[in-house]
Parts: structure tokens; sequence; C-alpha cells
């Protein structure tokens, strides 16, 4: 049974979409710690991030690097966080969190609401970040 990650790639699922490779796919996390807090999966459906092959780990690695450099550009934050916890979903993926202080990256402190307006429109600004970088 594909993952809720497979359905999100395949569009079966709605997301907010930040950017997009032939190998990876990145979407804003609905349930956010902060404004965009991102997901960045690889469209291969592999449970553990380091049973991935070489060639996709990389590329999820190289995409997550520019997609945090567009979160960057758009996002007020000191850094981007990264946090590979997957237990949540038996797909691989990283999360990518604007910060300011360590504590911002606690994935047991409560999420934040952002309506679809908020998510799509910041959704936006980070996909064209992205486009515009190399």
């Amino acid at each position: 049974m594909p993952s809720i990650f497979t359905k999100i790639i395949n569009g079966e699922i709605t997301s907010y979409k930040v950017a997009e490779t032939e190998d990876c796919f990145a979407f804003l996390d609905i349930n956010p710690l902060a404004p965009g807090h991102t997901l960045v999966i690889p469209k291969k459906e592999v449970d553990y991030i380091f049973d991935l092959d070489e060639d996709t780990f990389i590329q999820l690695q190289l995409t997550a690097k520019k997609v945090a450099k567009a979160i960057k550009a758009v996002v007020p934050c000191n850094r981007i966080g990264l946090a590979v916890i997957g237990l949540e979903v038996p797909h691989a993926h990283i999360h990518l969190v604007p910060i300011n202080h360590i504590g911002d990256i606690n994935f047991a402190k409560a999420k934040i609401h952002m309506s679809a307006d908020e998510l799509k429109n910041l959704a936006e600004q980070i996909s064209t970040a992205y486009n515009k970088l190399p």
C-alpha cells in the first residue's frame, strides 16, 4: 500500500509543494513547528533513510540544501534546522524547520496553526525563491 507521501507525490492528496526534482519532492508540513517547516522526500518509497541507494540519498540531501536556502530567503530566522526522525511515516523524509533557538526544533512542543491560504502563499514564496537559486 502506498505511503501518504507517495499519495502526495502522485497528487492523490493535496499538498503545498515548494519544489520538485526528478528524484525528490518538497512540501510544507501542514502541522508545522514554525512557518516554513518543510518535508523533503525521495520519490522512491523507502521506509528508512539509510536504506536509500547512494544516488537517491545524495539527491535528497542536495535537494534539502537548496530548499533550506529558499526557506531562509523567505522566512526570518537564524538557521534552518534539519531533523530525520522517520518514525511517523514509513517513507524516508527530512524535516527542514526555521529556528532561532535549539528548542524551536522540539517535536514534542505544540504545533502551530496556519490557514490554507497562509500555507499556499508561503509555499508559493518558497517555490519562487527555490527556482531563483542555481
